[in-house]
């Protein structure tokens, strides 16, 4: 179909974006058949990069330190596990084919081993449609960080600095920045000039990056080259000044570099934040539907955004669910995380459940505010799963002030509807009661120029806003300081987002608060006995029958969802008394698949 669009387009080059056919020499060489610039590297370094095992043979050929491991094919759960105790736990298992995070997994010991070189088996046969595993050891605390190169046809490369990418959940990158809080000058250089050799080496053209692994002492080693623009890419481009999709461009048209090493300067910091529809809260679980509103920040000189979706479409359980690149640049790493916070209070998203709140904590975190990163950090930080309550602290009195100032914004506004009645005209009382977070606020909230002055709980608080009824965001300055908090009316309350944080808010009467304690709760259905899907996908297999006893922590299911093979385990013993889908069934959220005794 590219090709047909291709010849009815006339177009004489093609780029090919950042996903898998970027890294794909099939289609690369086919284009070169049909007389089309295929504007990425050549097809033999595509080969020789794309083949996790060959470019590491090719990497220690030219001169570049690689991590210690088992490079030929491993056929077998059992020779994985004699490999991995030959390497030493713990190792990595990774698809000699793999990108993207797809077909790698972590082993500690032997039944990690088997289970983990199924896994990244299957998932590389489905991703890739090629099953080849290999091991290497498995560096603890390491920093993932990444060189961007640029070569030209005529022999020249350069590279463009670093990018960090440590903050990964499941070998998926979630935050990037340039350049990186641990590299100087010196160790910049030196990991430049690995980066270099390894392009010459292989006679690259175009862009392309070369990963390394660096250690708690500083040492790195070659991790892969990705010959293909970088998801991330964008981060470079606000540091360096050069929009390397042009660079690309020019050098796929037979133009030489523009740029020496030492033309390369490094302007500020960029900070770059993966949305992802997915749910942080329930383990990180793709989320599918509607972007029922979708509207990103404004950009300007600070802030970017990178998206391919937009309000009305769908978000589908066959593609990556990242939904947008949100991108922030300053002259410090301070500035940068800052606008990065504001940004993502000012985006909306509705319909998908979407890992804002979880982006706002990292950016917030302490360890983060102090460049202390690995790739382990969000299984370290958050090794139980990530909870409303690691959401960062925000001031309740600050909301409720907003949620007072929005009711009484349209109280004013139900006030002034006419045909009262001489005598009943209605009043807009100025006590209220703010019940939000399990708890009670007491309001005074008084009409200004410009605003309210609001008082909670005897804190007083200038709200001062051109907030206009219908807008989801309400942009104000409460005592001076700017900030962005998205509103949505619900029936009679509304619900605030602000640093990730959703509330629910009920501004009412203060006598109708009194009684609402009376009120009974309704208590949620008893699921305990049924292992339910915990999102939409493909049931790939189920590993028990009825009247079967498992064990805590037993494999019960696998489900596909997002290119991604999800086990379920049990969480305490048992008996199966009924199987509810079977092998090959599209499942729904919630979805019941096995019924316990």
């Amino acid at each position: 179909r590219i090709m047909a669009a291709v010849a009815e387009a006339g177009a004489d080059a093609v780029h090919p974006g950042y996903g898998f056919l970027a890294e794909n020499a099939r289609f690369a060489r086919r284009l070169a058949r049909a007389g089309v610039t295929f504007i990425g590297p050549g097809a033999r370094a595509i080969t020789a990069m794309g083949d996790k095992i060959e470019s590491k043979k090719l990497a220690e050929k030219a001169g570049v330190r690689t991590i210690p491991g088992h490079t030929r094919v491993i056929k077998d759960a059992r020779e994985a596990v004699r490999v991995a105790r030959k390497i030493g736990y713990p190792v990595m298992f990774k698809a000699s084919a793999g990108g993207g995070g797809k077909g790698m997994r972590v082993a500690r010991d032997d039944g990690q081993a088997r289970d983990g070189f199924r896994s990244a088996a299957n998932e590389a046969r489905s991703a890739f449609g090629d099953d080849r595993v290999f091991a290497e050891k498995f560096i603890d605390e390491p920093r993932h960080i990444e060189i961007q190169v640029l070569a030209d046809s005529h022999g020249s490369v350069v590279h463009l600095g670093e990018r960090e990418c440590s903050i990964q959940r499941r070998h998926q990158k979630v935050i990037e920045e340039a350049p990186s809080p641990a590299l100087d000058a010196e160790r910049r250089a030196a990991m430049g000039d690995q980066a270099v050799a390894l392009a010459k080496a292989v006679k690259y053209v175009s862009a392309g990056t070369v990963e390394f692994i660096v250690d708690g002492n500083g040492n790195f080693y070659f991790l892969e080259m990705n010959t293909r623009l970088q998801v991330e890419h964008p981060v470079t481009e606000m540091v360096t000044g050069l929009d390397l999709v042009e660079e690309m461009i020019r050098i796929a048209a037979g133009e030489k570099l523009t740029i020496t090493q030492d033309d390369v300067r490094l302007d500020g910091w960029a900070i770059e934040a993966r949305v992802y529809a997915e749910d942080p809260t329930r383990g990180f679980l793709p989320s599918v539907g509607r972007l029922v509103r979708y509207a990103p920040p404004a950009e300007d000189a600070g802030v970017r955004v990178d998206s391919g979706v937009y309000e009305g479409g769908e978000i589908s359980v066959h593609y990556d669910p990242m939904i947008a690149k949100l991108i922030t640049h300053g002259d410090t790493r301070d500035e940068a995380t800052r606008r990065m916070q504001g940004a993502l209070d000012e985006f909306l998203i509705q319909g998908v459940s979407h890992n804002i709140g979880f982006l706002a904590a990292l950016m917030a975190h302490r360890r983060f505010r102090e460049g202390r990163l690995s790739t382990g950090f969000i299984a370290e930080e958050y090794p139980d799963g990530f909870h409303a309550a690691d959401l960062p602290h925000d001031d309740p009195g600050r909301l409720a002030a907003v949620a007072a100032s929005v009711h009484m914004a349209y109280q004013e506004r139900a006030a002034r509807i006419s045909g009262q009645r001489p005598g009943h005209r209605r009043r807009v009382a100025t006590d209220w009661v703010v019940v939000m977070g399990g708890a009670n606020h007491e309001v005074a909230a008084h009409p200004v120029d410009g605003g309210f002055d609001v008082t909670v709980d005897g804190e007083a608080f200038e709200v001062r806003h051109h907030w206009r009824f219908g807008e989801p965001l309400f942009r104000a300055t409460i005592g001076g300081v700017a900030l962005t908090v998205q509103i949505e009316r619900r029936n009679v309350g509304y619900r605030l987002t602000h640093t990730g944080s959703r509330l629910d808010a009920l501004v009412l009467d203060p006598r109708i608060a009194r009684l609402g304690v009376h009120m009974p709760v309704k208590a949620p259905a008893d699921t305990s006995k049924f292992l339910l899907s915990p999102m939409p996908g493909l049931l790939v297999s189920v590993a028990v029958a009825v009247g079967q006893e498992v064990k805590a922590g037993e494999e019960l299911a696998v489900v596909e969802a997002m290119k991604m093979e999800n086990v379920l385990r049990a969480e305490r013993d048992g008996v199966i008394a009924a199987v509810r889908a079977q092998p090959g069934d599209s499942l729904a959220v919630d979805q019941a698949i096995l019924e316990f005794e």
